[in-house]
């Protein structure tokens, strides 16, 4: 068993920016020389979110106001009230959405469906450097 790890650096716009990451994903996979496990892809924060999507302006703005809805950034949270930073929406929204994903890897690479991307979305009130780790582990 191989295990390689890499941390990703992104720059985001906040608010449930959704940014597509299947790209460097499937270069860190080949880099690893792994053909067949898994790749963990996992935010480091609080705020964040990884999962699939078909990555599309529609889908994405669908995807922006559902997210709106579900948790509005107008919203009144304890948490924005206890740490003045008025965020309480970003926690709940990566939270009601999970942190990350675990992608199988079979011939070196990613098992995706044909319109299936792994995208990070930063659901930050604000810009800001999101590291994401990438962790693929398996047999080369």
């Amino acid at each position: 068993m191989k295990i390689i790890g890499k941390t990703i650096t992104l720059s985001t716009r906040g608010f449930s920016d959704i940014i597509d990451i299947t790209p460097v994903v499937r270069k860190t996979i080949t880099e690893s020389k792994i053909a067949a496990g898994l790749v963990n892809i996992f935010p480091v924060g609080s705020t964040a979110s990884i999962t699939t999507i078909e990555f599309e302006p529609a889908l994405v703005a669908d995807m922006e106001e559902l997210l709106e809805k579900i948790a509005s950034k107008e919203m009144l949270s304890r948490h924005s009230q206890t740490w003045g930073d008025d965020n309480g929406f970003s926690h709940l929204r990566a939270s009601l959405m999970g942190p990350g994903i675990t992608v199988p890897i079979d011939k070196g690479q990613p098992v995706l469906g044909t319109w299936q991307q792994i995208v990070v979305i930063d659901h930050d009130n604000r810009p800001r450097q999101r590291k994401v780790y990438v962790q693929v582990m398996g047999e080369e």
